[in-house]
């Protein structure tokens, strides 16, 4: 048994590898928990995909690929905002126009580059057992600004996600809230990139949140919960693709999917978004 936990980690990679997915799971977490609050789920897919238009971009460039990838998901949060302010048109719709034109931008670019196929397409699945050291440096770098931010205006966040009109009533300024927890989340989707790339990190951000509302009525208990069942799925996972010989990022994730299915069937009711208290 003792064989079988230490195999994997005597090799650089599975430790780089391991220690990038927690990273990642950590910062998901957090965030997802907003995503799940506020039902943004939608809004994180389609800044991820566009994302994938600043890939495409800076690696033609030679420019850094982050901060490409940050350049596109930062702007579609913004023109998500814009384009939806005043109602002139639905959000829903605005995320739709936007992921769509973005993500196609992406492939209209790498299709106009010879051998794209591994040093692009990559991003769009990750691969977290070839995290480098230099990558390990960013992801952290990049989630503890992420985490110090969110510290910061923690309760502003949650007064405006949970009662929006009396947040707004009260002098709060809730736009510039809105919009700030929308960078974050584009700059949480950037730091994931390479461990479990732009298809996947979605579902990084919303799987563990979910089981983890589904397990307490406590929002910061649901954020360390969520933190908790994300790395738990990252530690699985990695052992799986060690042992199966299957993607890395696809295995942290279906992980995560059924730790969601057997809460669900195990907590065996239907919870109501009211009964979760911020204090």
């Amino acid at each position: 048994m003792l064989e079988f936990i230490a195999e994997p980690l005597s090799f650089g990679f599975m430790q780089r590898g391991l220690l990038a997915s927690c990273l990642v799971a950590i910062i998901c977490g957090t965030l997802g928990c907003f995503v799940v609050l506020k039902g943004l789920a939608f809004i994180g897919d389609a800044l991820a995909h566009a994302s994938f238009g600043g890939v495409a971009l800076a690696f033609v460039l030679g420019a850094n690929i982050y901060l490409g990838a940050f350049i596109f998901a930062l702007g579609t949060a913004l023109g998500i905002g814009a384009l939806s302010q005043g109602g002139r048109v639905r959000a829903d719709t605005a995320i739709g126009v936007l992921f769509a034109g973005t993500f196609a931008f992406g492939i209209l670019i790498i299709s106009r580059v010879e051998a794209y196929t591994v040093d692009l397409f990559g991003y769009l699945f990750g691969d977290v057992l070839s995290i480098t050291r230099s990558d390990l440096i960013t992801i952290t770098v990049s989630g503890v600004l992420v985490l110090v931010v969110v510290a910061a205006f923690y309760r502003q966040f949650i007064f405006a996600a949970f009662d929006p009109a009396v947040a707004a009533a009260s002098g709060l300024p809730t736009r510039f809230l809105e919009y700030l927890l929308l960078g974050l989340l584009g700059a949480t989707i950037v730091t994931s990139l390479q461990a479990i790339g732009i298809v996947l990190v979605v579902a990084l951000l919303v799987t563990p949140s979910a089981t983890a509302y589904l397990l307490t009525n406590r929002f910061h208990t649901m954020i360390f919960a969520s933190m908790g069942i994300g790395c738990l799925s990252a530690l699985l996972g990695i052992y799986l693709s060690y042992y199966l010989d299957v993607a890395s990022g696809a295995a942290i994730i279906l992980t995560a999917t059924a730790f969601f299915f057997i809460t669900l069937v195990l907590t065996g009711r239907r919870k109501k978004l009211s009964e979760v208290h911020w204090e």
